[in-house]
């Protein structure tokens, strides 16, 4: 993978927190968004992790940047700031995972196999952000969702609930006794039908609907 931040002393504790674990391996540093993009270029990473406030350019904008350069790379933003503006604009960018700096580290492997496998994964303070903020026009949000995934099959549906839950393509494919190329193909027709970018807002548009039991 690898990791962007301006901060040399926060690149080497991320660092350090990656490689505690032996499936993930650091393969380049970069310290803004320019390089960040240079190096996925140059490394094909298999997940970029990008602090938001960098010098040249920024975090969103590379991630942005990255996604249409790049989008079998799922980019996965780790800060310290968790303003709604920044969830909302990483969220529209298409990234797999929205993670913060203070958060467990156990969160940022989590954070990082999710990306890896396909699933988006949200620190539980963003998730309770997004769904608190989502919760503010709940009638009118639930009625929109509901017409959307009335547009499904029953089989994309019951794909769409367990991917709002946060599985990965993989562990969708084991619950549902199909092949995963199966998942892939049942997601990106969930993603046309119901007009969705990615497979975060195909999961917030799930609690939306009201599949996910609470």
């Amino acid at each position: 993978m690898l990791l962007a931040d301006d901060e040399a002393m926060i690149r080497a504790g991320v660092c350090a927190i990656l490689t505690t674990d032996p499936n993930i391996e650091v393969v380049a540093e970069a310290a803004d968004g320019h390089e960040a993009i240079e190096s996925t270029r140059s490394h094909t990473p298999d997940v970029v992790l990008l602090d938001i406030r960098m010098p040249n350019l920024d975090g969103l904008t590379a991630a942005a940047e990255l996604q249409r350069l790049h989008p079998g790379i799922p980019v996965i933003i780790l800060t310290t700031f968790d303003e709604g503006d920044y969830v909302a604009r990483a969220l529209a960018a298409g990234v797999k995972g929205f993670l913060l700096k203070a958060s467990d580290p156990r969160e940022l492997l989590m954070g990082v196999h999710a990306a890896a496998n396909g699933a988006a994964f949200l620190s539980p303070r963003i998730a309770h952000r997004v769904l608190t903020e989502l919760n503010g026009n709940t009638l009118e949000r639930q009625t929109t969702a509901r017409a959307k995934v009335a547009t499904l099959t029953p089989r994309e549906r019951d794909v769409l609930t367990l991917l709002g839950t946060g599985l990965s393509n993989h562990d969708i494919a084991t619950r549902l006794h199909i092949a995963e190329g199966t998942v892939k193909a049942h997601v990106s027709a969930i993603l046309h039908r119901t007009d969705t970018d990615n497979r975060v807002q195909a999961a917030i548009l799930a609690h939306e609907a009201q599949l996910i039991a609470h």
